[in-house]
């Protein structure tokens, strides 16, 4: 699917440009044809005030004052500029059509045929602006007061070999732009479908262990089922060890539902958040004092040092379950006699709440991955302990959803550290 989606947003992307590159070349033609076109006719127009039998024009570059045109042509220098670099040739006919004289520009030069053939054409056809396609010539005629017919010609060719040089230099152009592109796209394409990539790998992966969870509670539940289905006439006094398994796996599986649920709700954006003011002092320490029972039952050693008076914007549920989560975590694998110290400070702008454990350091390698779902380090991570690998992802979902940081470090010198930044104003909270 992400080869054929990858596929997808290349071909697209390359019809987009190609469509801009057709319609910005197209407005190029267009234009440059039109400036051509005036060009011809502005030449044509010069030449035909040129003088009967008079010497073509010349061009004048960098010459002296004295040696310019005389007064009453210096006006018409850039066009007759304009003129010696087109190919034009002006021709007289008087009322009946025959040719009176004929004026050639610059090096021009025009066989008697081709000459006849145009007089003709333009005779023929009275019209006073036109084409001569069969000879390649442009033509523009007036009538003076004398009733002759003045005509001016210009070669086509040189209108078209400067279009062809320009669809030439488009195409080469547009082929290296396309190319170009299309390498961009690759890469942009890699590099934007990188996420979705990765998000539907963890999908799969979710799916995958979360059918591996449910497949655990599920199995028990049914064995259970089918000894007391196998008793009928046994009462639910002797069938209480059967029971309560049922209902322990049941409990089990509701909690794992709603963690997946909760962590479903999050990824689509749609887990509802209620932040409040409230102080997050109290709410550690109301945490804190039911894992103290907790902590003497497991034989591990629980402080804490909370500063007073540490309040912020959030979701006191959510907060409340991080907070839980965390002391739960440190408790479960703080080992035998060992150690557990929470603490919430100030640090900036931020609350910094930070809880440490004794007991096993998580490998170096374990540590990119601890907030993955599902994700355990070893054996010892298990459901035995009350766990399914999804409360750190619970809790880096709650951190993030309020636009705070979690981190974690573990060593054998210092224990295993979890450290979260949470913000005391309200900007990084999705509401």
């Amino acid at each position: 699917m992400l080869k054929r989606l990858r596929r997808t947003f290349i071909l697209i992307n390359m019809l987009l440009v190609s469509l801009v590159l057709l319609i910005v070349f197209g407005a190029l033609m267009g234009s440059t044809s039109q400036r051509l076109r005036g060009q011809s006719v502005a030449a044509m127009r010069v030449a035909l005030k040129w003088p009967e039998g008079g010497p073509p024009p010349r061009v004048e570059i960098g010459l002296p004052p004295m040696e310019r045109e005389p007064e009453g042509r210096e006006d018409r220098g850039h066009g007759e500029r304009q003129t010696a670099m087109i190919p034009v040739f002006t021709v007289v006919l008087d009322e009946e059509g025959n040719m009176v004289s004929s004026t050639l520009g610059g090096n021009i030069q025009v066989s008697e045929e081709t000459l006849e053939q145009a007089v003709a054409q333009v005779w023929d056809t009275g019209e006073r602006e036109g084409t001569i396609s069969g000879l390649h010539l442009r033509f523009l005629a007036e009538e003076d007061g004398a009733g002759n017919l003045h005509i001016a010609f210009a070669d086509l060719r040189w209108e078209q070999e400067n279009l062809a040089d320009l669809v030439r230099n488009s195409l080469l152009v547009g082929t290296v732009g396309l190319m170009g592109f299309f390498l961009v796209s690759l890469f942009l394409s890699t590099w934007a479908l990188r996420p979705v990539e990765k998000a539907w790998k963890q999908q799969r992966q979710f799916v995958a262990d979360a059918s591996h969870e449910l497949k655990t509670p599920l199995t028990v539940i049914l064995a259970n089922v089918g000894i007391v289905l196998a008793h009928p006439e046994d009462r639910v006094k002797e069938q209480q060890k059967w029971l309560s398994y049922i209902q322990e796996e049941g409990t089990h599986m509701r909690g794992l539902v709603e963690d997946m649920l909760f962590l479903a709700k999050n990824d689509a954006a749609r887990a509802p958040l209620h932040p409040v003011e409230l102080s997050m002092s109290e709410l550690t320490m109301g945490c804190l004092l039911p894992f103290e029972s907790v902590a003497f039952e497991a034989g591990v050693t629980l402080e804490s040092r909370i500063e007073p008076g540490l309040s912020l914007r959030g979701d006191e549920a959510q907060l409340r379950r991080l907070v839980m989560i965390l002391l739960d975590n440190a408790v479960k694998y703080a080992g035998e006699g060992g150690n557990v110290k929470l603490t919430l400070s100030r640090q900036g702008d931020r609350l910094k709440l930070w809880v440490r454990n004794t007991g096993e350091p998580i490998p170096p390698e374990h540590l990119p991955h601890l907030f993955e779902r599902f994700y355990r380090v070893d054996s010892s991570r298990s459901r035995e302990r009350g766990g399914y690998g999804l409360g750190l992802a619970i809790a880096q979902t709650i951190v993030d959803s309020h636009g705070g940081r979690l981190s974690v470090t573990s060593s054998a010198e210092t224990g295993t550290c979890f450290t979260a930044l949470l913000p005391t104003v309200c900007r990084g909270i999705r509401t």
